[in-house]
């Protein structure tokens, strides 16, 4: 009965008599001290402990028990070679006792440090020793022929292992696996990585393998230049931004350069400066500049210090302008919130205003042209005076920012009443109710009926006292059936129940400056004229009859 301990080699574990153990290790002990002043010792003496372990393995594989005994330690050191016999070798001395374990034959392998695709054409080339780009060449010539390369080389490069260890590589290229192969095989990779390994593997290499390094010096220059377009790239993208930024800065300095020079009044009707209380706007104007300017001004820093690597700001500066603008933005903050107070209840009201009938059932809408003053207004601009006699125009339509005729809509129904009506429905915003409706109520909208012509203005007014609170002006113009409108083309921005431009192209006038409609129990209809109906009638059966002939033909 003998004792058996256990032992760990490279991450196998093997049960082994105590006497087997003691020599095993006396033959580590001297193979690790042989070889401790090499350049890398750790590497070849973990590849000659991995050569071990697969040879204890194939020996209690092929004999069928499962503990290492002092015969099989002998039988591998004896394939090995011991280390007395490899010094006397190296000093070239006859060793007493010469032992080698050289395989019959090679052993295939993938090819891992010479592939192209798999390394399974470079295994082969090492197992016969010939040249690798001949079972290239094969492998392409079968492919060719019906695809029977290729499957051929799929199939080997699942069956064939990959030569991972450096025992495999030596089993491919039929070296010697002992302690002299081992270090013969260690110092020529070493020599030829001292010898400028990639100069001489270039030289060596065959047509294939420069193709290859082309192709990788190829990718590596134009990731390069891919590199280098992206920098500019980002460069002249940076640089756009800073012209756009020190444009945008320069249409601010602008703008508070003109609120300086033409006053307050000059901001007054100009949204959102026309729903703050006009005490308040240039403490609005300048913080809102302040708000939108300093975060251009560090755009424009940050972009100069990316691009040009210069340092345009200390610390102390900067954390004074964010200061700055920290207050700007909660001042526009605080008095956007308040504005935003005024609009919290809405409320509206309606009047209508009769109609006179027309014996011909028929009324022409336009757009009225005559400007309407206030009799402030009228004093002020001394009209009885200087104006006597004279019409002025109301053709500017932004003369009054802030009631813009966007919020005027004229809307046109079948009257539920026996004469024609207009509803005027005036609605605006406020802090309460009663305040919104006092504000809907300070609207002033003037509508003219002139016989059978109904003038609409392009804007309703307010008064100058008031603020913009969202007013807005809806229209509802009820006529009786059968009644025919001629809206006016200047009305088509206002209109919601009808388009000019597309009745005039449903009759064929392009550019006509009035349409014509008819009232009818579906409601408001473009009123098409029976001569364009006719004229396509007759060209359809034109049309047909030609087609038709053609196909006698």
């Amino acid at each position: 009965m003998n004792k058996t301990i256990i032992i760990n080699i490279n991450g196998t574990v093997f049960h082994i008599e105590e006497d087997a153990y003691e020599i095993l290790k006396g033959y580590m002990t001297a193979v690790t001290r042989h070889f401790m002043n090499s350049a890398d010792s750790l590497e070849i003496t973990t590849d000659i402990e991995n050569r071990i372990a697969e040879m204890f393995t194939e020996i209690l594989a092929a004999e069928g028990k499962q503990v290492i005994v002092a015969q099989d330690v002998n039988t591998v050191v004896g394939q090995m070679g011991s280390v007395e016999d490899f010094e006397a070798e190296e000093a070239g001395e006859k060793p007493g006792s010469v032992y080698g374990y050289a395989p019959a034959n090679r052993r295939l392998f993938r090819d891992a440090d010479n592939h192209l695709v798999g390394g399974v054409a470079a295994g082969i080339s090492n197992y016969f020793d010939i040249d690798s780009i001949w079972v290239r060449l094969a492998f392409v010539i079968l492919s060719a022929g019906g695809g029977i390369g290729l499957m051929l080389y799929i199939i080997l490069w699942i069956v064939v292992p990959k030569a991972i260890t450096r025992a495999d590589r030596m089993a491919m290229k039929g070296q010697r696996l002992d302690l002299q192969g081992f270090k013969m095989n260690f110092e020529q990779e070493l020599g030829t990585v001292k010898g400028n390994l990639e100069a001489l593997r270039y030289e060596a290499k065959p047509l294939a393998y420069k193709t290859r390094d082309f192709a990788g010096d190829v990718f590596s220059h134009t990731g390069t230049f891919i590199g280098a377009t992206a920098k500019l790239l980002f460069k002249v993208i940076a640089i756009a931004l800073l012209v756009s930024c020190f444009a945008a800065m320069v249409g601010l300095v602008i703008a508070i350069i003109t609120f300086l020079v033409y006053g307050n009044n000059a901001l007054t009707h100009v949204f959102p400066f026309n729903i703050v209380n006009r005490e308040a706007n240039m403490t609005f104007f300048v913080c809102g500049f302040l708000t939108l300017a300093l975060p251009l001004l560090a755009i424009i820093l940050v972009i100069i210090n990316s691009v040009f690597r210069s340092n345009t700001i200390g610390r102390t500066t900067g954390t004074a302008l964010l200061m700055v603008w920290v207050v700007a933005i909660s001042t526009v903050i605080y008095y956007t919130a308040k504005a935003t107070t005024n609009f919290r209840e809405g409320a509206s009201f309606s009047q209508t205003i009769s109609l006179k009938p027309q014996a011909d059932s028929t009324f022409y809408l336009k757009l009225n042209d005559i400007k309407y003053l206030t009799h402030e207004d009228s004093v002020h601009l001394q009209i009885k005076d200087k104006f006597d006699g004279r019409v002025i125009l109301d053709d500017d339509d932004d003369n009054n920012m802030d009631m813009p005729d966007k919020n005027i809509d004229i809307y046109i129904e079948k009257a539920d009443v026996p004469q024609p009506v207009l509803v005027e429905s005036f609605s605006a915003r406020g802090r309460d109710y009663e305040e919104a409706l006092l504000n809907a109520r300070g609207i002033n909208y003037q509508f003219v009926q002139e016989g059978n012509v109904l003038k609409f203005n392009r804007r309703m007014e307010k008064r100058e006292s008031d603020y913009w609170r969202a007013q807005e002006l809806h229209l509802t113009l009820k006529v009786p059936l059968n009644y025919k409108l001629v809206i006016d083309q200047s009305l088509d921005r206002f209109m919601h129940s009808a388009s000019i431009w597309e009745c005039n192209q449903t009759n064929k006038r392009e550019g006509s400056s009035s349409a014509k409609f008819i009232m009818t129990e579906n409601g408001l209809q473009c009123k098409v004229d029976t001569l364009v109906i006719t004229q396509q009638v007759l060209k359809t059966k034109a049309d047909t009859t030609t087609d038709t002939v053609k196909t006698v033909q």
